[in-house]
């Protein structure tokens, strides 16, 4: 193979996520989301959702962090046996935990899976929320400066 027949991977990668990406922008478009037909709106939505999504830690989030312990922030089905009955409370948890536990393991295991799946979306739509609460408070920074300036050093009206 000669230098010209010479295949540039990074080059020909970045092309096909560059059609991937612009195939998807022109899908959302034309199913309702006309903002995405200016590419720089959709560039800089997809970067900000997808830095949530993988470039960040999703146990790193400021809204859990604020509001504390007034919300779970953890999808975890509690699969304790209890019985309030004596004797009888007993031959009741041996039949649920030999018998009917079994039989509705699978219904366990699926939902477990859900609640993963929920947790983690979950994380990424509070991580989306931040990074727009940051790009916002940016934003907000640059205009509070510009207006200073404009108005010569007076303050900026509130």
């Amino acid at each position: 193979m000669t230098s010209a027949e010479t295949i540039r991977v990074p080059a020909v990668m970045k092309r096909i996520e560059e059609d991937v990406q612009s195939a998807v922008r022109r899908r959302l478009v034309k199913h309702g989301m006309p903002a995405y037909a200016d590419e720089q709106v959709f560039e800089r939505a997809r970067a900000i959702l997808e830095h949530a999504a993988a470039g960040r830690d999703l146990n790193v989030l400021l809204l859990p962090e604020l509001l504390g312990d007034e919300v779970e922030w953890s999808l975890v089905p509690n699969l304790t046996l209890s019985s309030h009955r004596s004797s009888i409370g007993k031959v009741i948890l041996l039949v649920k935990r030999h018998i009917l536990l079994p039989l509705t393991r699978w219904l366990f295991e699926y939902s477990q899976d859900n609640f993963r799946r929920q947790e983690r979306l979950n994380r990424i739509l509070l991580a989306s929320a931040e990074e727009l609460a940051v790009e916002n408070a940016r934003l907000r920074a640059d205009l509070d400066a510009i207006r200073a300036k404009l108005l010569g050093g007076q303050g900026a009206p509130g």
